[in-house]
């Protein structure tokens, strides 16, 4: 069997891989958190001052016995605006039976001002905190903005998605409703 090499396909198939390193064209992915040995393990805890929404500061251990959606993202990542409606379309809809939504900002200090425009502008109502020292970031490793890690009532982190995609929302909308269940 002869094989012909195809060069337009190879450059197809290069451009394609590459693309896949892309902020807003990465699938969801347990593996990249499972490989990182979040998934299935207790969520890191932290505690976090709170820029929107309520005021004060927040903890993962505050929040113990509810469905929690942790966002990693940025005033400078275009993905982002396109994840904040669909994570306050969720947090409307599942925040009465137990989800709770918490964006953790990986801004800059000189940007850290930028996160409550950033929030009315994108419709997000959910509380938004600010990860100034990276400690955060340091437990969780996001791979890039957003990141996002499905925590459930009992703290375990169950689901983690790299990026944003259209269309996944209705993937991570189906884990919480599984969790929120149980």
């Amino acid at each position: 069997m002869r094989y012909r090499f195809d060069f337009g396909r190879a450059l197809f198939f290069a451009a394609l891989a590459s693309t896949a390193a892309c902020d807003d064209s990465v699938k969801g992915a347990d593996s990249a958190a499972d490989a990182r040995g979040l998934i299935g393990n207790p969520a890191p805890d932290f505690e976090a001052k709170v820029v929107t929404g309520s005021k004060g500061t927040i903890s993962l251990k505050d929040l113990q016995g509810r469905v929690v959606l942790l966002d990693f993202w940025g005033t400078f990542c275009e993905p982002c605006k396109k994840s904040f409606p669909k994570l306050e379309e969720l947090n409307r809809k599942y925040a009465g039976k137990g989800l709770r939504v918490l964006g953790i900002s990986e801004d800059e200090d000189d940007d850290k001002d930028k996160i409550p425009g950033f929030a009315d502008t994108y419709g997000a109502k959910f509380s938004l905190a600010w990860d100034g020292d990276k400690a955060i970031a340091k437990q969780y490793k996001p791979e890039t903005m957003p990141s996002s890690f499905v925590i459930d009532k009992n703290g375990i982190v169950r689901f983690a998605h790299v990026g944003f995609h259209d269309g996944e929302e209705r993937e991570v909308e189906s884990e919480i409703r599984g969790l929120l269940e149980h």
